[in-house]
């Protein structure tokens, strides 16, 4: 059945071929903090050429260039190995991507919002910067390994169509393209989201407690100032954002259209209250 759908996947992707809006594609990057995990820090760094590491209990990752140099990036791929990357989790030979790479999330982009993602990639300048080898502690380096994590924690599309409102649009963008939950959702010893606890916050994976997103602890922010600080990072009592929320607000909250940003607020209100849990 899993063969079926990847099947129907792929030919959808190639009959969106060239079809891509670049500008379109470059918002929705934008949406999706892409240059985060994709970008070096320093003002020198090549957009998207990779390189950033992500400290992890696993070892480090780090993110891959994604620029279309054909022998250091993807510009040997198709459309569709773009979209069995981002829908699947799995590498043109069919081996698993490690889910350091958020395709639980991406799994729900819609298809159209794909080929705009794929022809805004296709525009970057091609950056010779090889990718570097993860450093992952024995033996979370074997990528079939990943086959049983997929099986425990990771149900592959389809894609999730626009749906009529401003919480179901701020679902989309919190969820799939902001894939929030991939920070703010604890994780168990394997790595899996803790499903009781979608983007309730705890103990991040550096050791660092990451905020609750739900009412329980947003109740007390007006809808101005939960605003205000997902456009300049400044708190209801004068505090600052931390990093790497900083960051995402730079590079990605604070470029968001206001339609855009008012739905993230009206989501992230709908969802339940989840208590903070206990130090």
């Amino acid at each position: 059945m899993t063969g079926v759908f990847l099947f129907a996947s792929l030919l959808a992707a190639g009959a969106m071929a060239a079809l891509g809006d670049a500008t379109r594609g470059q918002y929705l990057a934008t949406a999706g903090g892409c240059m985060g995990c994709h970008t070096m820090t320093g003002k020198d760094a090549a957009a998207y050429a990779g390189g950033r590491a992500l400290k992890t209990p696993f070892g480090t990752f780090y993110g891959p260039n994604i620029t279309p140099n054909p022998k250091a990036g993807i510009g040997a791929w198709s459309e569709m190995d773009f979209v069995r990357a981002m829908r699947h989790g799995e590498r043109s030979d069919g081996s698993n991507y490690f889910p350091a790479f958020p395709y639980p999330s991406f799994t729900h982009i819609t298809d159209s919002d794909l080929s705009d993602l794929w022809a805004f990639l296709q525009t970057l300048p091609a950056s010779a910067r090889q990718s570097q080898p993860h450093e992952l502690r024995f033996p979370f380096g074997f990528r079939f390994m990943v086959t049983a994590w997929k099986w425990l924690f990771f149900t592959p599309g389809p894609s999730l169509e626009a749906q009529n409102g401003p919480a179901a649009r701020g679902a989309y963008l919190v969820q799939t393209l902001g894939h929030c939950g991939e920070c703010h959702t604890p994780r168990n010893f394997l790595g899996g989201p803790r499903r009781d606890r979608v983007l309730a916050g705890g103990m991040g994976h550096e050791g660092k407690r990451v905020p609750n997103l739900t009412p329980a602890r947003l109740k007390s922010w007006s809808d101005a100032e939960l605003k205000e600080f997902l456009l300049s990072g400044a708190t209801p009592d004068g505090d600052a954002a931390a990093e790497p929320m900083d960051e995402v607000i730079r590079n990605s909250s604070s470029r968001l259209a206001p339609a855009d940003l008012t739905a993230v607020i009206a989501y992230l209100r709908s969802l339940p209250a989840i208590p903070d849990e206990p130090r």
